[in-house]
C-alpha cells in the first residue's frame, strides 16, 4: 500500500523522470505556455515554482543551482532576464492549469500551463472589470447649479440658472403680445371705418 505517498511518479524511472521535467521546465521558461497531460502539469508545477522562486535573487549561486536542474542555458538566462522582474512582487502561485479536455486517442485528461504574469487576455479582462465595478455614492449635481468661482477664473463659461430667465421673459413678453392684438383690432375697426366711409 502507498500511502501518503504524493508524489507521481508518471511511470517513469527517476533519471527519465528528472530528464522529462527539466525539459518541460525549459519550455515553459522560453515558450511561457504549453500544452501536455494533467498529471504532467502538476508534476512541473511542483518542479518549476521552487525555481522560479530561486531566480528572484540573481546570484552566481542561485543561478547555478537553478542550472543543475534545468540544464538549458538559454531558459536559465530567460529566466533571470525576463521572467523573475515581472514576477518579483507575486509571492507564488507563478504557474496556471487551464484544462482542455479529454485527448482523443488515449482520452487522457489535457491542459494548458502557462506563467501567471504572461496572460495578457486574463490581466486585460481583470482591469476592465476593476473599471466597471466602480461605485459612487451620493446623487449627481444637478446641471442649472452654477459655477464654482474656481472655474470661472480658469476661463470656463458660466452657468446660471435658466428656469428663473425663462420666466421673466416670458412676463416680459406677454404685455407685447397684448399690445399687438390691440394694435391689430385697432387697424381693423380703421379698415372698417374707411369701408363704410366708401360705400356712402
Amino acid at each position: 500500500m502507498r500511502h501518503n505517498k504524493k508524489f507521481n511518479h508518471l511511470g517513469r524511472k527517476s533519471a527519465h523522470r528528472k530528464a522529462l521535467l527539466a525539459n518541460m521546465a525549459s519550455s515553459l521558461i522560453l515558450h511561457k505556455r504549453i500544452t501536455t497531460t494533467v498529471a504532467k502539469a502538476k508534476a512541473l508545477k511542483m518542479y518549476v515554482e521552487p525555481l522560479i522562486t530561486k531566480s528572484k535573487q540573481d546570484t552566481t549561486h542561485s543561478r547555478r543551482v537553478v542550472f543543475s536542474y534545468i540544464q538549458d542555458k538559454e531558459a536559465v538566462s530567460e529566466l533571470f532576464r525576463e521572467v523573475s522582474p515581472k514576477i518579483m512582487d507575486r509571492p507564488g502561485g507563478y504557474t496556471r492549469i487551464l484544462k482542455t479536455g479529454n485527448r482523443l486517442g488515449d482520452n487522457a485528461e489535457m491542459c494548458i500551463i502557462e506563467l501567471v504574469d504572461y496572460n495578457e487576455n486574463m490581466l486585460e479582462t481583470k482591469e476592465t472589470k476593476k473599471s466597471s465595478s466602480r461605485r459612487r455614492r451620493g446623487g449627481s449635481k444637478s446641471k442649472s447649479t452654477a459655477v464654482s468661482p474656481d472655474a470661472n477664473a480658469q476661463g470656463k463659461p458660466k452657468v446660471e440658472n435658466t428656469a428663473v430667465e425663462d420666466t421673466k421673459k416670458e412676463e416680459v413678453e406677454e404685455p407685447k403680445v397684448d399690445e399687438t392684438k390691440a394694435e391689430v383690432s385697432e387697424e381693423k375697426a380703421e379698415n372698417t371705418d374707411e369701408k363704410k366711409e366708401d360705400k356712402e
